[in-house]
């Protein structure tokens, strides 16, 4: 599989993790990209971050408009009809990012995956059904759209898993990033759910939370 094209960062010249963040619907890798210098990690974390860019595709809730997406959406329910399929092959594409950065010397232990809104669905799908596990998954402002269908993997059990999401989200409701916790904690996974005083983004707050996370996660 070709791998997605992608921004790159690094922090170091000679990187010994990566994090590997996925945006939303209709953005691309340049959304996140800002964020590293806002996150004020310790000079001594080598981090490779890598920000693929989804593939241009027609949306149905957003009239056929073609543009960066993970997967279709059927409906504005976006936790009840989405073009799986899609959604699997975005996983895949997810799963490919993963292992070029073990060829490229990166330990599996030592990354994380990143994904806000379809980004996060994404990442739940990659992760959690991946035969070896990773370092971490951190998913945004999402929701688990395979929880009924994901071919779990019993390695990732014990993966650090933080989910976070806004109390006002208009786009994707709190209560889906509930129900993703709900049923992690009933599949046995063991994630922390952090909410914050927003909408569909990401806070001061949070980005204190997410450095705080990367450093233990990371921490060597």
């Amino acid at each position: 599989m070709n791998l997605l094209p992608a921004i790159e960062r690094q922090t170091s010249e000679n990187p010994d993790s990566s994090v590997i963040w996925l945006h939303g619907l209709g953005a691309d890798g340049n959304d996140f990209a800002p964020i590293i210098p806002q996150l004020r990690l310790p000079e001594d974390m080598g981090i490779r971050f890598v920000f693929p860019h989804a593939p241009e595709i027609p949306v149905t809730v957003n009239g056929g408009f073609v543009m960066r997406a993970w997967y279709d959406i059927f409906e504005m329910q976006i936790d009840r009809r989405v073009d799986v399929k899609q959604l699997l092959k975005s996983a895949e594409a997810i799963t490919a990012c993963i292992d070029h950065e073990i060829s490229r010397g990166i330990k599996q232990d030592r990354i994380v995956i990143a994904g806000f809104s379809q980004g996060g669905a994404v990442a739940y799908q990659a992760v959690l059904s991946r035969p070896e596990s990773i370092g971490g998954l951190l998913a945004m402002s999402t929701y688990f759209a395979t929880w009924n269908s994901i071919d779990l993997s019993e390695s990732t059990k014990e993966i650090p898993l933080e989910v976070h999401h806004g109390l006002y989200d208009p786009v994707v409701p709190e209560h889906l990033g509930q129900h993703a916790v709900a049923k992690l904690q009933e599949y046995g996974y063991k994630p922390v759910y952090r909410t914050y005083p927003m909408e569909h983004g990401v806070c001061p707050e949070q980005i204190d939370d997410i450095s705080d996370w990367l450093q233990r996660t990371l921490k060597k």
